[in-house]
């Protein structure tokens, strides 16, 4: 009977680890958060969004353009200043570029008096069409501030590329006031991604801005406290049943 009891014991472990696994394999978790009159200022529920995102990850650093000097357009390198990882990424797109508080045009596309500002220094990068970042290692989280985005009826979707293909349409106010700010990002627990193409369902009419990147790979990824419960139960069942064992 004890060998029957200790093999029903493995067998609960084994579904509490798997269950687990399971739980590892959830889609990713999105952060998002709108201010539609934001006034040029980083404000509200954006700031919110982005907060909690951080709080999901540890040391991770982020691209404002301010290294790229104003008027450069696509194909463009970026780097994560501050990050802990060695991770950097290429933008490539067929429109936009890198503007600046004092830029006029950039890739065909004006700068200024338009709704789109920095979200941190002078510069931001613009586009108004589909754009791919690259990365030169798999990543696990992506997170930006957006400006003036939905205001021409278009929303931006993310597909995100790697071992598995995601599809996500970000939630932003369709017909929303000039000047919006969004932050959206996600958090995958198990999955990586090696490029992410944003697409834009109102393309060629709907510009809209992208300032202070944020990427992650799965070691810079916090494990969620309700997954480090199951794994500590399951452990603790395994260490209860060795303890009987022996004492049998």
């Amino acid at each position: 009977m004890k060998s029957i009891k200790l093999k029903t014991t493995l067998f609960i472990c084994a579904g509490l680890i798997g269950s687990v696994s399971g739980l590892a394999h959830a889609v990713p978790v999105v952060y998002f958060g709108e201010n539609l009159a934001p006034g040029a200022t980083v404000s509200g529920d954006p700031v919110t969004a982005r907060n909690n995102f951080l709080a999901g990850l540890t040391g991770v650093g982020s691209e404002d353009f301010e290294s790229t000097a104003a008027g450069t357009t696509p194909p463009l390198a970026l780097t994560f200043p501050g990050s802990t990882g060695s991770i950097t990424a290429t933008i490539s797109s067929a429109t936009g570029g890198v503007c600046n508080t004092a830029s006029g045009t950039v890739g065909s596309i004006g700068c200024n008096g338009f709704g789109r500002f920095p979200t941190s220094g002078t510069n931001w990068y613009h586009t108004t069409d589909v754009f791919t970042i690259t990365f030169s290692n798999p990543i696990s989280a992506f997170g930006f501030y957006g400006t003036d985005i939905g205001d021409f009826t278009g929303q931006i979707t993310a597909t995100l590329n790697g071992g598995a293909t995601v599809s996500l349409t970000i939630p932003s106010t369709i017909n929303a006031p000039n000047g919006s700010l969004i932050f959206w990002g996600f958090i995958d627990s198990a999955d990586s991604y090696t490029s992410l193409q944003f697409g834009n369902t109102a393309s060629g009419s709907d510009v809209f801005g992208f300032d202070d990147l944020v990427i992650g790979d799965q070691g810079q990824v916090i494990p969620e406290p309700a997954t480090l419960a199951l794994f500590g139960l399951g452990f603790a069942t395994l260490g209860a049943m060795r303890r009987k064992k022996l004492a049998a």
